[in-house]
This record gives structure tokens, C-alpha cells and sequence, in this order.
């Protein structure tokens, strides 16, 4: 007789449990899985991008507040990260992605029945926390069960936000201009709850291996003296350095579809844009994270973040059709690597033990960089009437990035020597 299934089940937690799935199957399953949950739970960073023009002109505000939706839901992104990091580091992944599911069905069918534009924002920010649950601790989550893959894997789970960039643009913009937006940001909540709850459960419940929770730790204490910077030290730099990066990353973003619309095409070819911008991105993480797995991370950071800072130069000159689909395309290419950057440093500086709540951080700054790039971004046009200064605006704080970044390469650089 075969062994019955619930013991063949048992047996499988049981060794998943005991540490032995580091690389293996059941690890690159986990991360399948992994991805598909940050592609529904990461709507939330683009619903708010295509709703603008339709949002704004309902409740008849100016572009700097018809911004305000994204700044919000980048605020609960990024102070969500950090509690759903250290809900993850003490009861497991499943605890928080189940309570962003909930949090995101809610926040979007409230929504829905806002009256003013400060009640949508307000829901927003709710609907901003509960996606945090799908993009920072997945990453340091999947960091645990990963060894000689770490970089592309926790690459391949950050992608999940930018699939989500890729697919979900059109497909939301083709429900609101069909359905109106209020019904379209109900159907995404019934979607969220419906198909992320049960992917959890099912794949996600086995805690991180044991092994990567010890032996590894070890190494991270080492790795953190070749900067020569005390843990809370290099975080903070850190924090810093994603904020200034990712108001670089997000303005194009956040205003490429009203962009469109000034210039007198449609939102739909802002959309595709986007999505272009997007899917491009997901290529740049993978191959980001193969270079990480390489040359290490903070030396991929730099070379992504050079490239992001020399691609956004382009938009500050040409506003044709043709060229802002192929500015949008390489602008992807070269900025979709930067966010798994800063989790990949984590991971190699920090111990594995508080890795939920490093990463949540120091990722949660860079969704602060977002929100902030949003409304500065609108804020700017409003005073101008021109997004060549908001272009130019984004480029500087790119630069503010790569000087933290390149003093801590050369005191990396002067530790070993001095070692």
C-alpha cells in the first residue's frame, strides 16, 4: 500500500520545514508563486496612475492634488513594509499577505464610494498598506531560500510590481473608460481577496529554512565591517539613497499618461507607454539580478542607477509620439533594476533574522522617494505649465543617489585596502 496523502503532506512540510529546500523545487515554486501574488497585490502602485485623468476631472482639481491618491498609496506602502516586515520576521509570510488581501478588498471598495477627492486618497493610503505585504516581504522572504540564486531570485519577486505595471494599465483603463471608475475599483477589490488568499495558503505556509536562518547570519555580521559602518548607519544611507533614486524613477511614471493628454494624445497611448516602461523593467530586473549574482549588488546599483539619471535627460527634449514610445521603452530597460538592489545589500549586510524588517525599510524608503516624486512632479507642472522643469527636477535628485552610492564603493574600497 502507497503512504496516504495528508502523511506524504506532513512529510513534505516537514522537510521544507527542517531547511532542506534551499534551491531547490520547492523554492523556485515558492517563487512562482511569490511573483504571481506581487503582480495582483502591486495594482494598487498603477490603478491610482490610470484613474488620474479620470479622477481629476470628476472631482475638477488640479494635477498636483489629482496626485495626491499615488503620494498616499506610496506612504502606506512604504510605513506598511516595515510592519508587514516584522509581522513576517516573527509569525511567517502568510500572516502578512493575508492581511494585505483583506486590507486591499476593503480599501478598494470604499473607494469606490468616495465623494471627494480626500476620501479617495484616504483610501489609498489604506490600499497602499495592504499592498506593502506584496513587495518588500516577499523579497526578503524569498532571500531565505536562496543561496547561489539570491540575487536573481529576489530580482525575479520584485518583478511582480512591474508585471503588475505591464498587465494591468490597459486593462484598467479599458474598464474605466467602459464601466466608470467606481466599478472598476470594486471589481479589483473582489479580485484581490478571490485569488490572493487561496495562492497564499497554498503555497506560501512552510517557514524559511533553518539553515538560512543560522549559518548565513554569520556571514552577515562579517559582511557588515567591510563598509566600516554600524548597521543602523549604512541602513540610514541606505534610506536616503532610495528616496533620491526613486523620485528620479517614479516621474515618468506617475505623469507619462497625463503627459499624453497635454500633448494631445490619448491617455490609452500613455497607458502603453507605461506598460512598455514597465514590462522593459522586468527584464532589467532579471538581468540585474544575474549581474548582482556576479559583480555584487552595490556595483549594479551604481551602474543602474548611471543609467536611469542619462535616460531621463531625453524627456526634457522630445515630446513626439514615436519618441516618447522609445524614451518610455529605454528608460525601462536601464530603471527597473534599482528597487532589488537595495534588497540584495540587505541581505548581504544585515543579518537574516531581521531581514523582514531591513528590507521593508529600506525598500519603504524608496516607495517614500515615490511619493514624494508624485506630488513634486505634479507640484512642479502646476507652477510651470511645463514638464521640462519637472523632467530636469528628477534628473538632480538622481544625482544626490549616485554620490551616497559611490562613497560607500570607495569605502568599501579603502576597508579592503586598509584590511
Amino acid at each position: 500500500m502507497g503512504i496516504p496523502q495528508s502523511r506524504l503532506n506532513r512529510r513534505i512540510w516537514g522537510e521544507v520545514a527542517a531547511g532542506s529546500a534551499t534551491d531547490s523545487p520547492y523554492a523556485w515554486l515558492r517563487l512562482a508563486a511569490a511573483v504571481l501574488i506581487g503582480t495582483i497585490g502591486c495594482i494598487s502602485m498603477w490603478s491610482a496612475v490610470v484613474a488620474l485623468p479620470a479622477v481629476q476631472a470628476e472631482f475638477g482639481t488640479d494635477r498636483a492634488n489629482a496626485s495626491l491618491p499615488f503620494t498616499l498609496v506610496m506612504i502606506g506602502f512604504a510605513f506598511g513594509g516595515v510592519l508587514m516586515g516584522r509581522l513576517a520576521d516573527r509569525f511567517g509570510i502568510v500572516v502578512p499577505v493575508v492581511g494585505g488581501a483583506v486590507t486591499l478588498g476593503i480599501g478598494y471598495i470604499v473607494s469606490s464610494f468616495s465623494v471627494t477627492l480626500w476620501q479617495f486618497a484616504i483610501a489609498y493610503g489604506v490600499i497602499g498598506l495592504g499592498s506593502s505585504a506584496t513587495f518588500a516581504p516577499l523579497m526578503a522572504d524569498i532571500s531565505h531560500w536562496f543561496t547561489r540564486h539570491r540575487g536573481i531570485a529576489v530580482s525575479v519577486t520584485s518583478s511582480g510590481s512591474y508585471l503588475a505595471g505591464t498587465v494591468w494599465p490597459p486593462i484598467v483603463q479599458y474598464f474605466i473608460a467602459t464601466a466608470g471608475w467606481r466599478q472598476t475599483h470594486i471589481g479589483i477589490g473582489v479580485l484581490c481577496i478571490a485569488t490572493m488568499l487561496p495562492l497564499t495558503f497554498l503555497v506560501l505556509r512552510p517557514h524559511a529554512p533553518i539553515n538560512q536562518m543560522t549559518a548565513v547570519g554569520v556571514t552577515a555580521v562579517g559582511a557588515q565591517r567591510t563598509l566600516g559602518l554600524s548597521p543602523n548607519a549604512l541602513q540610514i544611507l541606505l534610506m536616503i539613497a532610495g528616496v533620491c533614486c526613486c523620485v528620479t524613477m517614479v516621474t515618468p511614471q506617475i505623469q507619462i499618461v497625463a503627459y499624453c493628454g497635454d500633448l494631445g494624445y490619448s491617455p490609452a497611448r500613455g497607458a502603453e507607454m507605461l506598460s512598455l516602461m514597465l514590462g522593459l523593467g522586468v527584464v532589467s530586473r532579471l538581468v540585474c539580478g544575474f549581474i548582482a549574482d556576479r559583480i555584487g549588488s552595490l556595483k549594479t546599483l551604481f551602474l543602474v542607477s548611471s543609467l536611469q539619471a542619462v535616460t531621463m535627460l531625453p524627456y526634457t527634449t522630445f515630446d513626439g509620439l514615436v519618441s516618447l514610445y522609445a524614451i518610455s521603452g529605454a528608460y525601462g530597460i536601464f530603471q527597473g533594476g534599482i528597487i532589488p538592489m537595495y534588497a540584495i545589500i540587505v541581505r548581504e549586510y544585515f543579518s537574516p533574522h531581521e531581514a523582514g524588517a531591513r528590507v521593508g525599510g529600506v525598500v519603504g524608503a524608496t516607495q517614500l522617494g515615490m511619493a514624494l516624486g508624485g506630488w513634486m512632479s505634479g507640484a512642479i507642472f502646476d507652477l510651470t505649465g511645463s514638464y521640462r522643469a519637472t523632467f530636469v527636477n528628477a534628473f538632480i535628485w538622481n544625482l544626490f543617489n549616485l554620490s551616497i552610492v559611490l562613497w560607500l564603493l570607495s569605502r568599501r574600497q579603502a576597508q579592503r585596502i586598509n584590511a
